[in-house]
């Protein structure tokens, strides 16, 4: 069958059915983009083609877990709503890439889509290619891959894996992501005149392992990914250490001569569900970043909804005149906001809490000014139940200069991960603290001055947990305005 045919016949066949009778499940996003079922995290091959934004990420068909990995793939016209399509990239039995097709990128090489990713045999993890002649829809694998056979000579690599490429005067670049034994992480520049030869150049950054502020660079960096913002270029990869996944950072500073150095250090997210971001270049200017959100509940509990990870929002990138990394929500999500509240200059006393009358829900926009006046603590109070017996907070704490997802009363239930994830943040003298906060189903996206996000995976177990309030603690607050809408589903027909 004509893999197109295909596509159409999976549609017709009652795949929307399918992700309507899913989304009875109280816990299931509605406006994030996910598969149907089974496994996926780090999105992949992030590329806008023809006008359509194509999304590739990691994919396990076989199960709720982690393996057999394989590149999943999903379209958009405006980044919002998706057509989930047929599988981009699988394992090939007696190939490089027997044992998992792991993550990487996309690019236009003259006209031909290109992906660059980490094929897996064994022990070996080492970058490969495919290209299209259909519009992204099927793949064909280079029959020299590995396109480069092992890493550096002379590193003591703790890994070597996933890419991002761009492209110069004098040719191809590309770094992959590694570590230095007892060194610290390190992403690794490599030059190629056709994306099949490549030759190493040096690296392009390496970590500290042993330096802890303003943040600990891990033993390890997964996802690079490198680009221009303004002025500047940035360089984000994801921290780990042997044993654990960490955090995404970016690191801002200045790119000449293919040497990069470092300016700025900080947080993509806080650490703990949001992980493993790319970013993609649209026909609009706008430098675009999505990451993995990770389940934080039990393996049982993910088997019995047949869902493990999530899509992050997409999120539009620039800088401040200082060098500081901003993110915004992309103003397409603006086209799923239905049923608009909004209330204005309320006074809440020291040590107070006010309930917004009406406001309820799980699938919603919230966006805040709030005037801290002499407050120590400020903030919102989401999917409260009525009793406060469960509640999740997003806190302001001046003092401690912390922007917080406090999760730890967000449920009841044993199955889920209830914990406290921060940020380092302070408001300016002066500035008001402005909130824009999604809130779908067991997701929480954050977005507090356009400098600092924050995401958290929330599982309520009362139905009746859908209460939105604000509260204070050592002094009062002036809302000037807070607004409110129901959020459509994106599966919507």
């Amino acid at each position: 069958m004509d893999l197109s045919a295909e596509v159409a016949a999976r549609l017709a066949a009652g795949e929307a059915a399918l992700q309507r009778a899913l989304s009875e499940d109280p816990h299931r996003p509605t406006y994030h983009f996910l598969p149907v079922a089974t496994w996926m995290n780090d999105p992949n091959g992030l590329i806008q083609w023809q006008g359509q934004y194509h999304l590739f990420y990691q994919y396990n068909p076989n199960g709720l877990f982690w393996g057999t990995m394989h590149w999943g793939h999903a379209t958009s016209p405006d980044l919002v709503h998706w057509t989930d399509l047929p599988i981009a990239l699988a394992p090939t039995p007696g190939s490089p890439d027997e044992d998992g097709v792991f993550s990487g990128c996309a690019v236009d090489h003259d006209g031909t889509p290109t992906f660059i990713y980490t094929g897996v045999r064994g022990e070996e993890q080492l970058p490969c290619i495919a290209t299209s002649e259909d519009d992204l829809l099927t793949w064909q694998k280079h029959p020299g891959n590995p396109v480069i056979a092992a890493p550096p000579e002379g590193l003591d690599t703790v890994m070597f894996r996933d890419h991002a490429a761009w492209r110069e005067e004098d040719g191809w670049y590309q770094v992959i992501g590694s570590g230095i034994r007892d060194v610290g992480g390190a992403a690794l520049l490599y030059r190629s005149p056709d994306l099949v030869r490549w030759e190493y150049v040096g690296p392009l950054c390496v970590g500290d392992a042993s330096r802890t502020e303003p943040l600990w660079t891990g033993t390890m960096w997964e996802c690079p990914d490198f680009f221009p913002l303004g002025d500047r270029h940035v360089l984000v990869v994801s921290v780990r250490d042997e044993e654990n996944l960490l955090y995404g950072a970016s690191l801002v500073g200045r790119y000449q001569g293919h040497a990069f150095t470092p300016e700025a250090l900080g947080y993509v997210d806080t650490p703990g569900s949001f992980y493993a971001p790319q970013t993609l270049l649209d026909d609009q200017g706008r430098r675009i970043m999505l990451g993995w959100l990770r389940e934080e509940r039990s393996v049982d509990a993910q088997v019995a909804s047949s869902l493990a990870g999530v899509m992050s929002l997409p999120r539009v990138l620039s800088l401040s005149p200082d060098g500081t990394l901003l993110m915004n929500p992309i103003a397409e999500l603006e086209r799923l906001r239905r049923d608009h509240q909004a209330y204005d200059n309320l006074e809440i006393v020291p040590s107070g809490i006010a309930a917004l009358p009406g406001a309820e829900g799980e699938c919603l926009e919230i966006v805040a000014e709030i005037e801290s006046h002499d407050a120590d603590r400020v903030g919102l109070r989401l999917r409260r139940s009525p009793d406060g017996e469960e509640e999740t907070l997003v806190v302001y704490d001046h003092g401690d200069g912390a922007l917080t997802v406090d999760a730890s009363r967000s449920s009841l239930s044993q199955d889920a991960h209830r914990g406290v994830q921060s940020l380092p943040f302070r408001l300016k003298d002066g500035e008001l603290l402005r909130l824009r906060v999604y809130l779908d189903r067991s997701v929480i996206e954050v977005f507090a001055n356009d400098r600092a996000c924050l995401t958290a995976r929330v599982y309520q177990s009362r139905p009746d947990s859908r209460g939105i309030g604000l509260f204070v603690s050592g002094g009062s607050i002036t809302v000037r305005r807070l607004d409110l809408w129901r959020m459509a589903s994106i599966w919507e027909a």
